[in-house]
């Protein structure tokens, strides 16, 4: 099943090798990280070392070599939101997820994180669930808010 996913992602980039950028997203946002199995795959039928697509996926932030929840909730670490209670923010996700930063629930429901800033700062702090932005965020807020996402 795997390798059938990726033949079909294949198949829509004539231009493979310039596209493995784009090919490696599509693999993600399919499995929700790059299982290893994968990229061993992608590098035999590419014929591309595989160290190179470890490189890739190591130096973007956007790829995962681990599983990803189905939804992420990041937490806003920015200075305004910092001087605003963030951390609590992120201590409260956390415990109402059992998981701390930078880890996926058991169910593979979330993955918490924290950013450095989102551009919000008048709205601090701020928590961002995919893409929906939450401000004024207090702790007592964030069971609520996670009961949101199925």
């Amino acid at each position: 099943m795997i390798f059938e996913k990726i033949n079909e992602i294949l198949a829509r980039y004539p231009e493979k090798k310039g596209n493995l950028i784009s090919i490696l997203h599509e693999v993600q946002s399919e499995f929700n990280y790059l299982p290893e199995d994968a990229l061993r795959y992608i590098s035999r039928r590419l014929d591309i070392p595989i160290t190179r697509l470890y490189a890739i996926a190591t130096f973007y932030h956007f790829f995962s070599l681990t599983p990803k929840g189905r939804h992420t909730a990041n937490v806003c670490l920015g200075t305004a939101c910092h001087v605003k209670g963030s951390e609590r923010v992120l201590r409260a996700v956390e415990l109402a997820l059992d998981v701390m930063e930078g880890g996926t629930t058991t169910d593979m429901r979330f993955t918490v994180g924290a950013v450095r800033c989102v551009g919000a700062c008048s709205l601090a702090p701020v928590m961002v669930i995919d893409k929906d932005t939450y401000g004024k965020v207090n702790p007592k807020q964030v069971p609520k808010i996670l009961s949101k996402y199925d």
